[in-house]
């Protein structure tokens, strides 16, 4: 197998494991055993709305982002299965898509990190706690290709 093509299908790969711990991650936080974040870490009046005066616009860009990036994902892969895959617009895509994560990456740290100063003491162990019970497992590609 070609080594692009390797790096597009790995490529894929990442995006559908992202895209498959993201989609976890807001069933678990959005399902009704789960109170919300607010409710969860016990904030105050005061807290929650700075809560959602922080969030506001850094919702309104991950969801930009997150949808920019589909927009990518979608053409690397139709690049990758055309009849001549073209390897130029395949690492076109996938540096476009690199690049919009490292974005969003940083977009959620900042956030974090604004966040964090909200939070009392107990309420960023609580938080940090609920972020690494966050499940990580196999991507969809992966399962994908289970016999």
């Amino acid at each position: 197998m070609k080594p692009t093509l390797m790096r597009a299908l790995l490529a894929v790969s990442l995006l559908i494991n992202i895209g498959v711990l993201g989609a976890v991650a807001y069933r678990a936080l959005n399902s009704e055993s789960f109170p919300g974040l607010p409710r969860y870490l016990q904030l105050s009046d005061e807290q929650v709305r700075h809560w959602h005066a922080s969030e506001q616009d850094f919702l309104v860009q991950l969801s930009a982002s997150a949808e920019a990036i589909r927009g990518h994902r979608g053409r690397m892969i139709h690049a990758i299965f055309a009849d001549t895959p073209d390897p130029a617009l395949i690492d076109a895509e996938r540096t476009a898509i690199a690049h919009l994560q490292d974005e969003q990456q940083k977009r959620v740290i900042q956030q974090l990190l604004r966040e964090r100063e909200l939070l009392s003491s107990a309420q960023r162990a609580k938080l940090a706690q609920l972020l690494l019970d966050q499940p990580a497992g196999q991507s969809a590609i992966e399962l994908l290709h289970r016999d």
